[in-house]
């Protein structure tokens, strides 16, 4: 039952927007308890030191509290009524433009928030005993609250302008994070490049409210979705290419991919909450709240299919090359939330199969970015796996939690990947214009070589014979780590192996109807089962080869040189070195040269100017010495110039 992406009416604009009663009307405070939190633990300072982890963690679970009793409130609801308003105040109150403060809850919404504050409530629970020996854990922690209400916002805004606020606020908490130990110069490089890029970004976010504001003369999401029938394509295809720019640079998305991998300097629960879960997901929240938008404007909704297809094989190629496991999972997340761009450029069921695969996504892969922590931690914060191998007799609990996540992603049969996955490469055989065959035939593919990575990251950590020193004073001791760190992790597992079936079965797709619309069903070139089996085929293969490569045969503690598409995936397909000479470096040449244009013909006039006047005034001067007889024969000269021009005239 897929879906015909012809004719996709949202129903964004045709539901009734009510006004928020209830649960509903004090979403407000799910943003404000953690930022609060946060500013709390920065200006309390070291005063806080003690137990400022413990109100990030009662801030974050507070917000998923209130975000849990708004859920059940719109359960409790026709679905026709499920969108809700309320406004805090009034931004701007200007002639023919009025905007508003205020939250927007609604299916979509909602859903971000539990995923957003469960997930985070866990997450920070894990740092509290992952930091514990690093004596700017309050700090961490603030950055951590600061990060939620940021993304809260993001979620929860009524209109594109508040949604921006959130956007730079979880840009700027990214920042924060991924550069957490800027004394490392390193580290404090990866903050600067994430943070950079995600500027691109912004600027498109920036031109499609301007474009916004120009033609519908409202940036609401309620008045912009009621205004595209009346709207040019043009002008609409030009908004929703600029979000797109603005989703690429936040969700690390071709061409704006290149800062994902190096931000895995941060801490690791960092990558967990920021980098798997959340932030990264902002873009595919953005692409299926414009769904109206991209409904009526087919050739940008196009251009996010091609992107996120390009994206998904982009990162499963760097991830297969990889041998620092936390980049293995980085690349996996970029080719993850690909798939899912690609489904948000489908219509509002492949709209919902982007976020369906989002919810199932965010809780394996924030389990296997954990279990990573849990073996740096036991590895004095090792990430090369080939300096691993046989940990899964020593890490029990880390192995069997990491082994649901894994299953979960390679799509193993009724675990969530399974469920999720498998919807969008059917939704990709629905076909794109004429091009079903070539979307869907490269999302199976795909799904194989992804199982292969995955398969290779778990074989090169957990399975095998141990690649570490087992005595001596370089000997290793691993082992499980505390509770705190291990029950995040279970949890994390368990939603990995039964989410997608709850969702699945618990009518998830239509839960989010009111929110993104419904769309006629249409049919792939392929009968679903035989899509399946064939997935299945081609799954079980990538296991195989990585078997084979991998546990059959002995793991090289070096990195043999490999083929030609090896190295370049090492080296991340050369996007550094493509972004520094196509980018980088020209405007770096541009900037040399404004510099000196600057120095020697602005400054040059300036200063050219500056020695011509003194020189006049002594030339001024010279004549200007008070004696009666030079200003007479200034007057005899005068005189004698001026009969010799009329006398000229005349003659």
């Amino acid at each position: 039952m897929m879906i015909d992406i012809v004719n996709l009416l949202p129903l964004a604009e045709a539901a009734g927007v009510g006004e928020a009663t209830g649960a509903a009307s004090i979403m407000w405070l799910a943003v404000a308890l953690p930022l609060l939190s946060s500013g709390l633990l920065l200006v309390l300072g070291k005063a806080a030191d003690a137990w400022g982890h413990w109100l990030g963690i009662a801030a974050s679970a507070a917000s998923f509290i209130i975000g849990l009793a708004a859920t059940i409130q719109l359960l409790g609801m026709a679905p026709d009524h499920r969108v809700l308003e309320s406004t805090v105040y009034t931004l701007v109150a200007a002639p023919g433009l009025t905007i508003d403060v205020g939250t927007r809850v609604d299916p979509l919404s909602v859903t971000f928030v539990l995923l957003v504050t469960f997930v985070g409530t866990l997450i920070h629970i894990y740092s509290v005993a992952y930091m514990a020996h690093d004596d700017s854990r309050r700090r961490f922690f603030a950055y951590l609250n600061f990060f939620v209400a940021s993304m809260l916002l993001l979620v929860l805004g009524n209109s594109y302008l508040i949604l921006f606020f959130g956007w730079e606020g979880v840009g700027l908490a990214s920042y924060l994070l991924i550069s957490f130990w800027n004394f490392n110069p390193e580290f404090a490089k990866a903050g600067k490049k994430a943070f950079v890029m995600n500027r691109v970004g912004d600027l498109g976010m920036l031109i499609a409210m301007m474009a916004m504001v120009a033609f519908v003369g409202s940036v609401n999401f309620t008045d912009v979705f009621a205004a595209v029938p009346d709207q040019q394509q043009w002008v609409l295809t030009f908004m929703g290419l600029f979000l797109l720019l603005a989703a690429c640079g936040k969700s690390a998305q071709f061409p704006l991919q290149a800062w994902l991998g190096d931000a895995m300097a941060g801490p690791t629960p960092v990558s967990a909450l920021i980098h798997a879960a959340t932030m990264v997901t902002a873009g595919v929240y953005l692409m299926v709240r414009s769904g109206a938008i991209y409904a009526a404007a087919p050739a940008a909704a196009l251009a996010v299919t091609i992107i996120g297809l390009i994206t998904l094989v982009f990162g499963a190629i760097v991830g297969a090359a990889k041998d620092d496991m936390k980049k293995v999972l980085a690349a996996s997340t970029m080719s993850q939330i690909g798939y899912m761009m690609l489904a948000a450029g489908l219509g509002p069921v492949g709209a919902a199969f982007a976020i369906f695969h989002l919810v199932t996504h965010g809780f394996f892969k924030a389990n296997m970015f954990l279990g990573a922590g849990a073996v740096m931690h036991a590895m004095d914060d090792e990430v090369d796996m080939r300096g691993f191998g046989g940990l899964g007799k020593h890490m029990k609990i880390t192995f069997y939690t990491f082994l649901c996540g894994y299953l979960a992603i390679i799509g193993f049969p009724f675990l969530s990947g399974f469920y999720s996955k498998d919807k969008i490469i059917e939704a990709a055989f629905t076909g794109v214009g004429a091009q079903p065959w070539i979307f869907g035939i490269v999302t199976v593919l795909v799904a194989g070589l992804t199982a292969f990575y995955m398969s290779r990251l778990v074989a090169m950590i957990f399975l095998g014979d141990p690649r570490w020193e087992t005595s001596g004073p370089q000997a290793k001791h691993p082992h499980d780590p505390s509770p705190l760190m291990w029950v995040p992790m279970a949890v994390l597992a368990l939603g990995s192996l039964v989410l997608g079936a709850i969702l699945n079965y618990g009518g998830f797709l239509g839960w989010l109807e009111p929110a993104i619309g419904v769309a006629e069903e249409g049919e792939p070139v392929l009968p679903v089962p035989v899509i399946s089996i064939l997935t299945l085929i081609v799954i079980a293969i990538g296991v195989f080869v990585a078997w084979k490569m991998y546990v059959a045969k002995p793991v090289p503690k070096a990195a043999p040189v490999g083929s030609w598409i090896t190295r370049a995936a090492r080296q991340d397909l050369y996007q550094d070195l493509v972004n520094d000479y196509g980018v980088v470096q020209p405007v770096m040449t541009l900037a040399r040269g404004t510099a000196a244009t600057d120095q020697h013909v602005v400054d040059g006039v300036g200063e050219g100017i500056g020695a011509l006047l003194p020189w006049l005034g002594k030339v001024v001067g010279t004549l200007q010495n008070g004696q009666v007889r030079s200003y007479m024969s200034y007057m005899v000269v005068g005189v004698l110039i001026a009969l010799i021009a009329v006398a000229t005239s005349v003659l």
